[in-house]
């Protein structure tokens, strides 16, 4: 969003999307300095997806409703449902081989046995934990949704140079300081021709001498 006071919109905003969603969450707001007292401005929310459309709505029409402009919105969705079924499934089949374990547990006499079943009773049990794990998050992400607003300042427009008004003594200041310029540059050559001189004659001189005596007859 373009917005005039991006601090201000981000306390708005924050404390609406509380009120809206007592469950929401923020994962944190950055504020980075741009301009002069003028800040950009991210923040990241987890909404619940009873409340998800409502904020989504609020959002994409709050720039306009308070003088700003919305830049971009952007919703990206992801089907977990492939994903829940494939783990719900190992989910039941470890519980199965720990149930088939435990029962072969009970039922072993030999020292040797034991200690291989409980080797592999406590592997299942670790992989039931972790699938169990994996389970809690995807039901938190089907329940919570990230919403990340970003929020820049509206920068004002600088005033276009107000235009000089024509006035003959600034005329007269202009081309004098012009004459003068070309004036000293034209001098400045001068000098270094003349300075050089002493060493330019001399080979005129010869060069002369030389052309005399191979052209006797020219001279």
């Amino acid at each position: 969003m373009l917005v005039r006071d991006t601090r201000q919109v981000a306390r708005d905003l924050q404390s609406w999307i509380a009120t809206a969603d007592p469950r929401s969450t923020s994962a944190g707001i950055d504020y980075e300095q741009t301009y002069d007292n003028l800040y950009t401005v991210n923040m990241t929310f987890s909404v619940t997806s009873t409340q998800y459309t409502q904020i989504e709505e609020y959002l994409a029409g709050y720039a306009q409703q308070h003088g700003g402009t919305l830049a971009s919105l952007h919703e990206s969705v992801q089907d977990m449902t492939n994903d829940y079924i494939d783990t719900q499934s190992r989910l039941t089949n470890l519980r199965g081989e720990q149930q088939r374990l435990l029962t072969l547990l009970s039922n072993t006499t030999n020292l040797g046995d034991i200690i291989a079943v409980e080797s592999q009773l406590t592997n299942v049990e670790g992989q039931i934990e972790d699938i169990e794990a994996h389970l809690n998050a995807l039901k938190n992400q089907t329940t919570f949704y990230t919403v990340t607003i970003g929020l820049q300042p509206i920068t004002p427009i600088a005033p276009p140079p107000s235009s000089t008004p024509w006035s003959l003594g600034q005329v007269l200041h202009d081309s004098w300081s012009a004459a003068l310029g070309f004036g000293q540059g034209l001098a400045t050559l001068l000098i270094w021709l003349g300075v050089f001189c002493i060493y330019l004659i001399p080979v005129a001189l010869v060069g002369w001498f030389v052309w005399r005596r191979v052209h006797p007859k020219l001279a």
